[in-house]
């Protein structure tokens, strides 16, 4: 495919010159690298990466080309693409087409030839923030000034533009052991995926539905996924997630489901420096002392402190999980009246491409089911 000359620059200035990735064009976004070696097909169709350039940190990608199985949503979602150095041959045998094709078919403006290990110091330092990508615009001072006019992460609700627009049901796989109500902040296939392997019958929700017309469903528990954006801004989400525990139904949440379920409880969340991306981050479950390598994609977190439980009206909660890097809190849990009422992490326990230390959370949260059906 014909290069074309191409120009990445940050919202301080910085630049890089390098050659055309994928669709022509011109695109904005926040700047965040993700360290995982696998796993670029799963990452791009990661509805949490709404409005964000991807930078990857692993030098060769694309060697595995694109495949019709594992999208992990219903399109590519990252605002543009940087990679150092693409692959000029597909080679597996699950693949049929190349990993650029797919960005020209879709649309994502990308580049490539740079020195993402230099951009990723550079963000490591400063931190996450606006970028441009352009093939048009190729005078630095002059993308820099469209890339200032663009919005923050911070207070951006992204919620609503990756949701279902309408209710989709996943059957339970085997024998039906329970309901879920699953709803839709940028939830990733797998994650109903695994709860349908353990007889759970899923209805994917829209995030903006009635607390009403989701107890017509009559869930054993509710389930609220991974998202883009601030979870500062989702004050909707929140008050029905407080219904949700007035009514005493069990709750699991997932990264951004995670960052609510804070909110909830009486949290506030915050945002880091450059965030948790990739799939080799270690977590301690504080719960039963393992360490897990997680897969992670988030640029906030809840702001609780590890060791000292907080009293709600539903019971007491307290932070399960902990990251081993930095300590950010990777998960919560709240227990009343002797058992567990709720609980959520930061990390994607559904993992794919890997790795799958977390996939126990799903055994978890129907074990939890169970116990509160049989004391209802």
């Amino acid at each position: 495919m014909a290069r074309q000359p191409a120009l990445l620059v940050l919202e301080d200035g910085t630049a890089f010159q390098g050659e055309s990735f994928g669709a022509q064009g011109e695109t904005f976004g926040e700047a965040v690298f993700a360290t995982g070696m696998t796993g670029y097909q799963e990452t791009l169709t990661d509805p949490s990466y709404r409005r964000q350039v991807v930078v990857q940190t692993a030098p060769h990608i694309g060697n595995t080309g694109w495949n019709d199985e594992d999208d992990e949503s219903r399109q590519i979602w990252v605002a543009g693409y940087v990679v150092r150095d693409p692959s000029r041959v597909r080679s597996n045998w699950r693949s049929n087409r190349s990993l650029e094709s797919e960005l020209v078919k879709q649309g994502i403006v990308g580049i490539c030839e740079i020195d993402t290990r230099a951009l990723t110091r550079h963000l490591r330092e400063q931190g996450a923030m606006r970028v441009g990508i352009s093939t048009e615009t190729l005078n630095a001072h002059e993308l820099q000034q469209k890339v200032l006019e663009q919005p923050q992460m911070s207070g951006a609700n992204l919620v609503c533009e990756v949701s279902v627009s309408e209710e989709q049901v996943l059957p339970a796989k085997g024998e039906k052991r329970f309901t879920v109500a699953a709803l839709d902040m940028g939830v990733k296939s797998m994650s109903p995926e695994l709860m349908s392997e353990r007889g759970m019958e899923v209805h994917v929700l829209p995030a903006e539905i009635p607390f009403e017309k989701l107890q017509e469903l009559n869930p054993d528990g509710v389930f609220f996924s991974n998202g883009p954006g601030d979870p500062a801004t989702a004050d909707a989400e929140v008050e029905l997630l407080q219904r949700i525990l007035d009514a005493q139904i069990p709750f699991f949440g997932i990264c951004f489901g995670n960052q609510l379920f804070g909110r909830a409880l009486g949290y506030s969340t915050y945002k880091l420096k450059y965030g948790h991306r990739g799939i080799n981050q270690p977590v301690m479950d504080l719960t039963t002392g393992k360490v897990e390598i997680t897969s992670q994609n988030h640029g906030f977190a809840v702001d609780a402190k590890v060791g000292e439980p907080k009293e709600t009206k539903w019971g007491e909660a307290s932070v399960s999980h902990v990251c081993l890097n930095d300590d950010v809190v990777e998960g919560l849990e709240l227990r009343g009246d002797g058992k567990l009422k709720g609980f959520s992490v930061q990390y994607h326990p559904e993992a794919s491409a890997g790795p799958h230390d977390s996939a126990y959370l799903f055994d978890r949260f129907a074990q939890m089911m169970e116990e509160n059906a049989q004391t209802h």
